[in-house]
């Protein structure tokens, strides 16, 4: 018990997480209060329960792309087209919407759902498929893919903003008893995403392998686990999960168009990499990268409650994707250098 104790408090996941709480004691302290509309009492302007609640909102469509794109960044790939299928799934299943209205509310949030999922799936196949049939480099797959995703988003809906049936918006803004404003309902599939992303990649094969793959690909040849399908499934997993963000962000919002989430790569990857994700594979967690979603929206949140100027935002998420690989790039070298300082044990 105290050795699992020991590894949890010296984990990143757990450094990380301490940052976060320093990030929201120091915003605490210094964004002062204002009178509240609802109740008249004074509360403080960041640790209220609607800005705690729209952080974790705004952090809930990030912290799910990142945990995807972690599964990929473990694989020792990347994935720029997360945005880029979020918008295509968006559109399509606003599209589909409009074209089979009217339906009552359950089959309505069911085709939506589906469609979002589809959609994503299918990206992300076929950024797998391109990848293991092209032997390409994953960044130049996808990259391409970020592109043609997003421009056949604008071509199938125009360039136009499409509304989403009220049936869907009504389940990401359903208060579920709270109240207040507050809509809980983004939140509570972040965590069920991110215990599902530690379940897969602690508690199953295929996470085992995604590890393997990216930790050593000889190795991993050698001990002859099928590769092509590794990648593949990698990338289906991200594709999903963009999928699944993208259902969120439509109904949350209630509408969708080809614009949707351009530059969220930038927010995803950082998350992942903030979060512990390794660029060079074979390391990361579903945990880290909702803390490192959780994080970045922090820094956002900080600089609008601060009133400082908005261009700061990307600038320090800049440093701080710089600092967290340049950590991982160091860290690893205190490893291999301890590694080969370790006395050999003779064989008996």
């Amino acid at each position: 018990m105290r050795g699992a104790i020991r590894r949890l408090l010296g984990s990143q996941e757990m450094g990380l997480l301490l940052v976060v709480v320093v990030v929201c004691v120091v915003l605490a302290a210094l964004a002062g209060s204002h009178v509240d509309r609802r109740t008249g009492e004074v509360v403080n302007s960041f640790w209220n329960s609607f800005t705690l609640v729209q952080v974790a909102t705004d952090s809930s469509v990030f912290a799910i792309m990142a945990i995807g794109a972690t599964v990929v960044i473990i694989s020792g790939g990347i994935d720029l087209s997360v945005g880029s299928t979020y918008a295509l799934a968006g559109v399509v299943m606003a599209l589909l919407l409009r074209t089979l209205e009217p339906m009552s509310a359950v089959p309505t949030v069911v085709v939506a759902l589906v469609t979002c999922l589809g959609v994503g799936l299918l990206c992300g196949l076929v950024n797998g498929a391109l990848i293991v049939g092209l032997r390409v480099n994953p960044f130049i797959i996808t990259l391409g893919t970020m592109w043609m995703l997003r421009g056949i988003a604008f071509v199938i809906s125009q360039a136009e903003s499409i509304l989403v049936p009220s049936s869907v918006t009504a389940v990401a803004k359903s208060s579920l008893g709270l109240g207040g404003g507050l809509y809980p309902v983004p939140m509570l599939v972040m965590l069920v995403v991110t215990a599902a992303g530690i379940v897969y990649l602690t508690r199953t094969v295929m996470g085992r392998h995604v590890f393997a793959f990216g930790g050593n690909l000889e190795a991993s040849r050698f001990a002859g686990l099928p590769l092509k399908r590794i990648q593949v499934g990698v990338f289906a997993v991200s594709g999903l999960a963009a999928g699944l963000a993208a259902f969120l962000g439509a109904s949350f919002y209630g509408s969708a168009s080809s614009a949707d989430a351009q530059g969220y790569e930038l927010y995803v990857i950082a998350s992942a990499v903030v979060g512990g994700a390794s660029l060079s594979g074979g390391k990361g967690s579903a945990l880290g990268a909702l803390l490192g979603a959780l994080l970045i929206v922090l820094i956002r949140q900080s600089i609008r409650t601060l009133r400082l100027d908005q261009n700061y935002e990307w600038i320090i998420i800049g440093g701080a994707i710089i600092i967290a690989v340049a950590v991982d790039q160091w860290s690893a070298r205190v490893a291999s250098r301890r590694l080969t300082r370790a006395p050999v044990t003779p064989a008996a």
